[in-house]
Order: C-alpha cells, then structure tokens, then sequence
C-alpha cells in the first residue's frame, strides 16, 4: 500500500509540473502576440492568484451547489460516529459531516486542509451499504482529505479555467487582429494553441483526477485494515449507478464514484478510473497482507 502510495504523489507532481510549463508556454505566446515579451511573468502571476481565490471559496461553493446539509451525531449517529472514529485513527481534526438527499450513492469531501475538511455521503449510500463498507467509502474520502488532494484538485480545477481563458484570447486576438509584422511561425503556434492547449489542460485534470482516486483508495484501504469493504462498496456502486440526479460538472472530479449520466465518451472524459480496475487493485491488496 505504502509503494502505491508514494508512486501516485510522484505521478501527480510530474503532471502538475506539465501544467505549469503548459500555462508559462500560453504566456509566453500571448506576450509575443500583442508584442510585449516582458508581460508572461505577469500572466503566470495572474493564474497563481486566481488558484488562490478559488482554493479560499471553493469548499464552501462546492457544498452549496449540491445542496449537502451540515449533521450533528443526534441526526445521523452511524455516520458521524463512522468518521469520527475515522478521524481518531488518521490523527486528524473531526472534520464537518453533511448528507445529500439524492438515492444515488456517493459521496465526497472537500475542504483546502484536514482543519478546513468537510465530508458528504448521499442519503442513497448511507441506505445499501453495510458498516464495514460505509466504513471504507468514508476513509477513501478522509484519505482525500489526509492526502491534501482538494487542494490539488481545486488547483487544477483554476488553472484548467485560466488555460481555456487564454487560449479564448489567443483565438480573438489571431483572428480580429491586423498586425502586419507578426511572424508566421507564431500563427501557427497561436492555431495549435487553440486547439490544443484546451484539450490538453482538461485531459491533464483528468489524469490528475484519476491519480487521487487511486491514492485515496490505498490510504482509505490502509487506514482500515480492510481492503475488502471497500471493494465491496465500489462493487455494488457499480450494481446500483453512482449518477446523481442534479449532477454538477464542475464538482464531478470530487465524488467517490462518478456522478454524472454515461454518454458515448463518458470514459475518455471521466474523472474517475474504472470502478473494476479499483476493485482489482484492492483485492491484490488484501491478498498482499
């Protein structure tokens, strides 16, 4: 588990790293189409800026917009008690505990830190799933959490946004410009930036996405010993569906399982790797101890 571990937050930094490069490349570009070389640090400032304001606000958004009610132990005493003990085990703060009403099951967690954390299970998990597995759903999501993977996400999540902003501009500024001096070797990379750079800052989201998922699976597996309920969780998620009724897309990468409507390229485009190889891995998990 350990190996596992230590392997996905390597895999991650590499990614993040690209994505950095990405944004610092589209800056650069900009600069030299409205021909002001000096003026991509700015813009690599500007995109850190904005991750930030996204990383302060967007717990609290994320919360809202899927209509998840903060619980005390008197209204749901099997959930709370589950992540308290969860909590006690990784050594971390009690984090907020909320509940959707929806009957898919699901669940997620946000927060920038383990003493900003929040946790959500849907009303449809807390129903089908035996205590051992709701037990695993919810140390996958403390996992998250113990992780620091909201604010991986929430990073990505900005940067993706400034990357589509840029590549907007780039689109307008080549096309309704009238510079005649401008180099046609920067056209051409200014017509690749359009089509490339949107596509590529989503499928690096994604990857990023993926890789938590898989981290959260180990670090949820080793905080409770038990491989097996998770994997049993995961298995009647994929019998039940995990998609939510007023699915939200921007907050999709944050879910246990995901939680929007399969469409025809549902698996290039998910934040979540498949429900089968996860269970694969957990088994050989449990088969390793």
């Amino acid at each position: 588990m350990y190996s596992n571990i230590a392997a996905n937050k390597r895999k991650t930094v590499y990614i993040f790293i690209f994505f950095i490069i990405l944004i610092g490349g589209l800056g650069w570009l900009v600069s030299t189409l409205v021909g002001h070389p000096t003026l991509s640090p700015y813009i690599l400032g500007g995109a850190l800026i904005y991750s930030l304001i996204t990383y302060y606000s967007g717990s609290k958004m994320a919360l809202a917009v899927n209509g998840a009610q903060e619980i005390q132990k008197k209204d749901n005493p099997r959930l709370y008690r589950i992540v308290e003990n969860l909590a006690i085990t990784n050594g971390m703060p009690m984090p907020k505990v909320y509940i959707m009403n929806d009957p898919a099951p699901n669940a997620f967690a946000t927060g920038r830190d383990p003493k900003h954390a929040a946790v959500c299970a849907t009303t449809g998990i807390l129903e089908i799933m035996t205590d051992s597995e709701l037990e695993g759903v919810m140390a996958h999501e403390l996992g998250h959490v113990k992780n620091y993977d909201i604010r991986v996400s929430m990073y990505a999540f900005a940067l993706v946004a400034v990357i589509s902003i840029m590549a907007d501009f780039i689109l307008h500024y080549t096309l309704f410009s009238n510079s005649e001096n401008r180099s046609p070797y920067v056209l051409i990379l200014a017509i690749v930036a359009i089509v490339i750079a949107p596509l590529a800052a989503t499928a690096i989201q994604l990857a990023i996405s993926r890789r938590r998922e898989y981290l959260a699976d180990a670090t949820g597996a080793l905080t409770t010993r038990y491989p097996e309920g998770l994997a049993s969780a995961l298995e009647k998620i994929g019998q039940y569906g995990s998609s939510l009724q007023k699915p939200n897309s921007s907050t999709a990468h944050l879910f246990f399982a995901n939680p929007l409507k399969k469409g025809a390229v549902a698996g290039l485009f998910s934040t979540h790797p498949p429900i089968e190889e996860r269970v694969k891995i957990l088994r050989n998990m449990g088969d390793a101890e």
